[in-house]
C-alpha cells in the first residue's frame, strides 16, 4: 500500500502546540518533537469506529492491549515482554517522574548524557533529586559515550539512577547493544538502576538498528526500567499514552504506588484504542514513514553541503530530529534562534535546551514534515545563514 507523507496539511489554528506558539503567522515551525503528517489509516479508523459510540466514559484497559504490546515488540525487535511487566500511564514523561520517584530519595543523584531531552532535568529537579551530568563527546560529526566520566559518576555513594535516552535525543545515536552492556556492567557494579526512554524507538534510520535495552542480557533486563510509547513513531502524542515494563515486582509495585500518588494512572479511551491499532496494524505505515524521513534526511544533507557548508550536521541513526553544529557561525545558539525567528520566520530549537554547556552551539531541526516544508524551512536558514 502506498501512503502520502507529500501532502501539505494546514495544523494552524487547531490550538496546536507546534503550529499555534509562534505569534506570527508566517513562522514555519521545525521545533518541537511532532510530525505534521496525518496518523496510520489504521489508527484513523479505529479511532473513528470508537468515536461513533458516542460514550466516552473512564476506561478499562483490556487484555488485548497487553496483547498489542506483547507481539509488536515480540515480532519487531525480538523481545519477549511478560504481560505482568506492563505499567499504563499517560505519558514518558509522567512515566519517568514516577520511576524517578519510585527509586530515589530527595538528594540523591540522578545520570544523564547531556546534550539531552529537556525533561529530563526537570524530572530529576522536580523530584529534589541533583543532576550528574556526564556529558557526550563530540567527534566527527557523532557523539560518543565517555565511560570513565559516567564510572567516576555512578562510583559515588549518592547515585541511584541512570536515565538513558536510547535513541538518544537530541544526538540521534541509535546505541549499540555493546556499549549498552558496558554502561549496565558499570550501573550494577554501584548499585545504579537503569531507566531507558525508549520513545524514540521505531524511528531508525536505514542502516541502523535499534535494540530494547532489557533484551540484551538477563542482567539488563533485571536492572532496568523501560519506557515506550507509540505516540513519537505514529504521530499521536495528544492521545496521552504510554508504558513503564519492568521484571521486578517490587520496583513495579513501588512504580505503581507512585504513580497513584501522582494521580496519573487513569487513560483516556482513545490512547488504549490508538496503541492496539498502531501495534497490531500499523507496520507496514512505519516502514515506509521510515523511508520517507531518511529520504528526507538525504535531502537536508545535500541542501546543507550546496548552501550551508560551514554547519555540520550530526550523523542521524534515530530520531526525526536532526542535530547541527552552528559554531562556525560565531553565534550563540539562543541568539542564533532568535534571528532564524525574527529574520528568516522559521522556528527550531537552541542547543541550549538540552544542557547550557553541553548543547550551546547547536540548534536541534525537526524534519518529519512533507519534504517541500522542509526544504522551505532549510531555504529561510540558509537566507539568515548568508548574511551573517
Amino acid at each position: 500500500m502506498t501512503y502520502d507523507f507529500d501532502t501539505l496539511i494546514d495544523r494552524r489554528g487547531t490550538d496546536c502546540v507546534k503550529w499555534d506558539t509562534a505569534k506570527e503567522d508566517d513562522v514555519l515551525p521545525m521545533w518541537v518533537a511532532d510530525m505534521d503528517f496525518k496518523a496510520a489509516p489504521c489508527i484513523a479508523e479505529a479511532l473513528r469506529k470508537r468515536m461513533e459510540h458516542g460514550v466516552f466514559g473512564y476506561t478499562i484497559v483490556p487484555e488485548s492491549y497487553y496483547d498489542a504490546i506483547t507481539g509488536w515488540f515480540g515480532r519487531r525487535h525480538n523481545w519477549n515482554i511478560d504481560r505482568s511487566w506492563i505499567i499504563y500511564t499517560t505519558g514518558v514523561v509522567p512515566a519517568i517522574s514516577a520511576t524517578i520517584k519510585a527509586l530515589t530519595e530527595p538528594g540523591d543523584k540522578v545520570i544523564i548524557q547531556t546534550p539531552v531531552y529537556n525533561c529530563f532535568f526537570s524530572s530529576i529537579r522536580n523530584n529534589g533529586c541533583v543532576i550528574a551530568e556526564n556529558p557526550l563527546i563530540y567527534e566527527d560529526n557523532t557523539y560518543h559515550i565517555d565511560f570513565e566520566g559516567f564510572e567516576r559518576l555512578a562510583a559515588d555513594e549518592r547515585t541511584k539512577v541512570f536515565l538513558l535516552c536510547n535513541p538518544h535525543n537530541p544526538a540521534g545515536r541509535v546505541w549499540l547493544p555493546e556499549d549498552m552492556r558496558r554502561l549496565n556492567d558499570i550501573c550494577m557494579r554501584h548499585g545504579v538502576k537503569v531507566i531507558s526512554d525508549e520513545i524514540h524507538c521505531e524511528l531508525i534510520m536505514k542502516g541502523n538498528s535499534y535494540t530494547p535495552f532489557a533484551s540484551i542480557s538477563d542482567e539488563c533486563l533485571h536492572n532496568s526500567i523501560t519506557l515506550n510509547s507509540p505516540t513519537k513513531a505514529f504521530n499521536i502524542a495528544g492521545l496521552q499514552i504510554a508504558n513503564i515494563i519492568s521484571c521486578d515486582a517490587d520496583v513495579r509495585r513501588r512504580i505503581d504506588r507512585a504513580i497513584n500518588i501522582n494521580e496519573i494512572c487513569d487513560v483516556n479511551p482513545f490512547g488504549v484504542v490508538a496503541l492496539q491499532a498502531a501495534y497490531n496494524e500499523g507496520g507496514e505505515w512505519l516502514d515506509s514513514l521510515n523511508e520517507y524521513l531518511y529520504g528526507n534526511y538525504t535531502e537536508l544533507l545535500r541542501f546543507f553541503r550546496e548552501r550551508m557548508p560551514a554547519i555540520g550536521i550530526t550523523r542521524l541513526e534515530g530520531t526525526y530530529l536532526v542535530w547541527a553544529d552552528i559554531r562556525s557561525t560565531g553565534m550563540s545558539s539562543d541568539e542564533l534562534n532568535r534571528r532564524l525567528i525574527s529574520e528568516g520566520h522559521v522556528m527550531m530549537n537552541s542547543g541550549t535546551m538540552y544542557g547550557k554547556t553541553a548543547g550551546e552551539g547547536f540548534l536541534r531541526i525537526n524534519i518529519a514534515c512533507p519534504r517541500s516544508r522542509m526544504l522551505e524551512g532549510l531555504e529561510r536558514m540558509a537566507r539568515v545563514i548568508e548574511k551573517l
